[in-house]
């Protein structure tokens, strides 16, 4: 059975979500051991909405939710799932108020991610908005705008609040990879391969990765990268990243992306070895990319340093961001 979702889109009903979903209501309301009487309910949902094919959406099924839980007298519990509710479709609102004021609607995936990972009340996206609001100017660029919503985020962190420069850190993540494919786009880079190619003809990566591996095993490398580990920077963090160690072309813009990074440093060091290579570039791209090991320099120039670099990398810890 398809479920159609908010945006036009299509998805499998889950059975599971419904039943988070009420168990979530219970449990803010401290109301538990009522696990049988949840699944039962879940049960009942779901045969209802398999019988009604007009009620297959998110709004009718959310309505099918309430109505199930008043009838079974948990009447707190709807309550509290009603002004969940309410809640999480202001901050839909909010959020499609902060795409439109910067004039990019793809930062709405990025500030849904947000609104699902941070669930607090202190991380809500309307005290964003309301924080971006106060820093906006008239006739501000779309640059210029971005750059306010990530400094709004970045004055929301307190000690009380710490998570706040999590947030700005995706935001962070964010400008950087528009940034990127901005010049990608203008450069004709469409993969890793070309990346790289890119890099060496411009004399800022070392020839040493294209004499040493084949276009195919570059491109096999390219698959074991994992964007979603930008996610484990906070503000400072990236922004510090950013400044020193991401690859810049000769007019100062930044011309690789965090992954990228590591993927090219875990190549480098991988070149010695002989047999199951893209094995090793793996795992040296994981100890990387989650932030398990970090680098004192980028051995990109002189092959020389290969072995102190890794030997150094393994024995300082990166340090908790």
């Amino acid at each position: 059975m398809k479920i159609k979702k908010r945006d036009g889109s299509e998805e499998s009903y889950t059975q599971q979500k419904i039943i988070s979903a009420i168990t979530k209501s219970f449990i803010s309301v401290n109301s538990l051991g009522h696990q049988r009487d949840i699944e039962q309910m879940a049960l009942e949902i779901e045969a209802f909405v398999l019988e009604h094919d007009d009620k297959r959406d998110v709004e009718s099924i959310q309505d099918i939710v309430e109505k199930t839980l008043m009838s079974h007298g948990f009447y707190d519990e709807a309550k509290s799932y009603i002004l969940f509710r309410w809640q999480r479709n202001e901050q839909r609102k909010y959020i499609k108020n902060i795409a439109f004021n910067i004039g990019d609607n793809s930062i709405e995936e990025v500030l849904n991610g947000i609104r699902q990972d941070f669930r607090g009340a202190e991380y809500s996206v309307t005290l964003l908005s309301d924080k971006f609001v106060s820093f906006s100017k008239p006739l501000m660029s779309q640059t210029e705008k971005l750059a306010a919503l990530i400094k709004a985020a970045v004055e929301l962190t307190t000690a009380e609040c710490p998570q706040w420069e999590m947030i700005s850190g995706r935001l962070l993540s964010f400008q950087l990879n528009k940034s990127i494919e901005a010049l990608e786009r203008k450069l004709n880079i469409n993969s890793f391969y070309d990346k790289i190619k890119y890099l060496t003809d411009e004399g800022l990566y070392g020839q040493y990765i294209l004499d040493n591996y084949t276009k195919e095993e570059i491109v096999e490398a390219e698959k074991l990268m994992r964007p979603e580990r930008n996610h484990l920077f906070n503000y400072s963090g990236l922004d510090l990243l950013a400044k020193r160690y991401l690859i810049r072309g000769y007019d100062g813009r930044i011309v690789e992306n965090v992954q990228e990074m590591y993927m090219g440093i875990a190549l480098h060091l991988a070149m010695p070895e002989k047999s199951d290579r893209l094995l090793w570039v793996r795992k040296i791209y994981d100890l990387l990319s989650l932030l398990e090991v970090t680098m004192q320099h980028r051995p990109y120039r002189t092959p020389a340093n290969l072995t102190i670099s890794f030997q150094v990398a393994l024995l300082i810890p990166f340090p908790t961001v």
